[in-house]
């Protein structure tokens, strides 16, 4: 959803304080973004044939940077291991590194103890010369039990689409966990600090040096997007946009960060719901047109979401395309698509080609 050991000496060089970054000054206007990259989620996996493996992410973060051409990578999800190895994997490409954990569903402190474990990697990669700012989670409503109820992020969203909550006593929780997170991340990391938050989010960005936006609005014209945002440029301070991004089906756009609802998981194997149109263009040009307005305001960084999911793959039979619903710009093919341990590969979707011919070319302006 739009939700280890110390790294050797590698000849990187002794990382200076963090320099100065554009914000939406006529400078920054002038160069567009900073970093363009991709969201790279990473999990435990739901099946034995998704589950974690290093060779791929060595194999992933290499086309991220070489047939993607981005400079940057959101490296998500939970499981120290797993973070901090592929973002070691990013530090050694030279990417951009945006860290950001999201475990989820468990006691406060131990959502704590991961960020600040990750956090303390994230340093050492930063002391060693690695590009890489800090977020300390992403829409903690979302992810952290006792803000929205709710046993887990299924029925948090259903709550919150129902009413059944009260908006006081989350903002003032958000706003409270939050505070404990800048205060943990601050702790360990010396570099820029961040949160990934919602639209709509209360957050006291005079915590962090880098404002964070999921950002999943849907316009038909551009001028409404910049009014938009340009509200989260108040606080004068640079603007990420730590995801961006839609499915793979014709309206996909308007439904924003629910495009993933469109399949039934109460069935097995689980159902696209009703009739959509599956469309890789319709992705592609909702992409390019948001990169676009980011690349006018001169932002720090906007994040593509995302890279792939692999629990989502792609079949010919559109009743059982779980890549509809998916926010990945490549597709998952997998050998045997009725064997849940069968291996996989990827292919690139429309999307993929367009922001990477739009990265390359920015790239070498």
């Amino acid at each position: 959803m739009g939700v280890a050991t110390a790294v050797g000496t590698t000849g990187w060089a002794t990382a200076a304080e963090p320099t100065p970054i554009g914000t939406s000054d006529g400078n920054a206007r002038r160069r567009g973004l900073t970093h363009r990259g991709v969201c790279y989620t990473l999990g435990a996996g739901e099946t034995p044939g998704t589950a974690w493996q290093p060779a791929r992410v060595r194999d992933d973060v290499r086309a991220i940077q070489r047939e993607l051409h981005a400079d940057s990578i959101k490296v998500t999800g939970d499981g120290v291991q797993r973070l901090t190895t592929t973002a070691a994997e990013a530090a050694e490409r030279g990417l951009h590194i945006w860290l950001e954990p999201t475990l989820g569903d468990q006691p406060e402190q131990d959502i704590l103890d991961h960020l600040a474990e990750c956090g303390r990697f994230a340093e050492r990669l930063r002391r060693q010369g690695a590009k890489v700012d800090l977020s300390v989670g992403c829409e903690f409503w979302l992810f952290v039990p006792g803000i929205v109820p709710g046993a887990h992020v299924l029925e948090r969203i259903a709550n919150l689409q129902n009413g059944t909550f009260d908006p006081v006593h989350m903002q003032r929780e958000l706003r409270r966990f939050i505070g404990r997170a800048a205060r943990v991340g601050r702790s360990v990391f010396h570099g820029r600090l961040s949160y990934a938050s919602a639209q709509g989010d209360e957050v006291d960005w005079t915590l962090f040096d880098i404002v964070g936006l999921n950002y999943y609005s849907s316009f038909p014209r551009r001028s409404s997007y910049v009014r938009e945002l340009e509200k989260y440029l108040r606080w004068g301070k640079p603007l990420a946009i730590t995801e961006f991004g839609t499915c793979t089906f014709v309206g996909a756009p308007e439904a924003g960060g629910m495009g993933w609802a469109t399949v039934d998981y109460t069935k097995d194997p689980p159902e696209i719901i009703g009739n959509p149109i599956r469309s890789e263009h319709t992705q592609a040009v909702y992409l390019l047109e948001l990169l676009d307005v980011f690349e006018s305001m001169g932002l720090y960084s906007a994040m593509a979401f995302e890279f792939i999911t692999p629990d989502q793959p792609h079949r010919k039979e559109i009743r059982y395309d779980l890549d509809l619903a998916s926010y990945g710009i490549v597709k998952v093919i997998k050998d045997n698509p009725n064997d849940p341990e069968s291996d996989w590969h990827w292919k690139p979707k429309e999307s993929f080609h367009a922001l990477a011919r739009r990265y390359a070319r920015a790239a070498t302006d």
